[in-house]
């Protein structure tokens, strides 16, 4: 879906002002900027309009950041500390599944390749992210009303070992769990083949009582126009987040709130039974996050069952 946060960098190696600056500042900028890639992975599925039952959907998209910046905590951009440079490879699995009448499931599964360095060292990480998986549902269809609207509630998972990295390594999440609802609301102007849809929701996360380190709730919203010309389908979206301040060590306060605002052009093109996007993701602000552009690759193939 969307929103743009479930990146890998939250921890980080200590000792040494670079390392320091990689722990504090970088590592948790990086991850941020991840998981915002797989808020935006799945728009092709024309997110309020609830699967029938026995219909699926596979969207593989792909992202890839490489940046020498970030956005500060008052939103300028700067360099990253101790001439520090990100790079960031993650694609994300997300299928979806229609269950019952104006009910479907969705699941996402992601996988990261990180590398971050600095004055002080050459770090670099690759492997499974997080799993999250949604319930939605179209409150709306079930009392005779045509107006796409869902709402969806959904859960992350942590998995792997995000405690017990080496000082060359990165981690490849946070290590806790988030819980969000959101609101979805579309509409299509039929005989034309454009439409507009979008989402708000909140995010709730837990604090990693292992690494004594507190993320901050979350607003996230999502909002996007398209349409198809022949076999070419275009589209622009913008998409963001406003995260409350986060701690470490006991350590938050203002200054540490993190948030985003991404717009994102594309094409779309079929090829045989499937779709394939490109795009570019440029960075239009932020707080205490990674700046710079990142570039998009998807195929999305659906299945519908006989009637």
């Amino acid at each position: 879906m969307n929103n743009a946060r479930d990146l890998p960098w939250a921890r980080g190696v200590g000792g040494g002002l670079a390392r320091c600056s990689f722990r504090r500042v970088a590592a948790p900028a990086l991850l941020l900027a991840v998981v915002a890639a797989g808020s935006g992975s799945v728009n092709r599925a024309g997110a309020q309009w609830v699967e029938e039952p026995g219909n699926v959907w596979m969207a593989l998209a792909m992202y890839h950041q490489d940046t020498r910046e970030r956005f500060g905590a008052g939103g300028d951009v700067e360099a990253l500390l101790a001439e520090g440079h990100a790079v960031a490879t993650s694609s994300f699995l997300t299928t979806a599944l229609g269950i019952a009448d104006g009910v479907d499931m969705w699941s996402q599964l992601s996988f990261h390749r990180l590398r971050y360095d600095d004055a002080a060292a050459d770090r670099s990480s690759a492997g499974l992210g997080n799993l999250k998986l949604w319930l939605r549902a179209a409150p709306l269809r079930w009392l005779g009303s045509s107006v796409p609207f869902a709402v969806r509630a959904g859960l992350k998972v942590p998995l792997g070992d995000f405690e017990d990295v080496a000082a060359d390594e990165i981690p490849l999440g946070d290590g806790q769990r988030d819980w969000e609802v959101l609101a979805e609301l579309g509409h299509s102007f039929w005989p034309r083949s454009v439409y507009v849809s979008g989402w708000v929701g909140y995010r709730w996360r837990e604090e990693n009582t292992e690494s004594m380190r507190d993320f901050g709730n979350e607003l996230f919203y999502y909002a996007q126009i398209g349409g198809q010309l022949g076999r070419v389908g275009y589209k622009l979206a913008v998409d963001g987040w406003n995260g409350a301040a986060s701690g470490a060590d006991g350590v938050s306060g203002p200054g540490f709130e993190r948030d985003l605002v991404q717009v994102l052009p594309t094409l779309l093109y079929d090829v045989g039974v499937g779709q394939v996007e490109a795009g570019v993701r440029f960075a239009l602000g932020g707080r205490n996050v990674t700046a710079g552009r990142s570039f998009v690759l998807k195929y999305f193939k659906k299945w519908e069952r006989s009637r």
